[in-house]
């Protein structure tokens, strides 16, 4: 009976093992899909913005004032 019982425990922890292990494959799956989907948006933020930061770059260059060179 304890033989039995014993096959029984570890047939049933096998399968909430394999459960799990498919579980976090999707986990994983859906966690990538997340990432991609934030970068893309990262990179569509970018290609908006990007132009106008580098103008306002340009703009704010344009009116600091010449440095004077370092002299080693």
């Amino acid at each position: 009976m304890f033989v039995l019982f014993m096959l029984t425990q570890d047939w049933i922890s096998r399968r909430l093992q394999a459960a799990k292990d498919r579980q976090s494959g999707a986990a994983a799956v859906e966690y990538g899909l997340l990432i991609g989907l934030i970068a893309v948006a990262i990179i569509a933020v970018l290609v908006v913005l990007g132009p106008k930061l580098a103008a306002l770059f340009n703009q704010v260059n344009t009116q600091l004032p010449a440095g004077t060179p370092v002299t080693g």
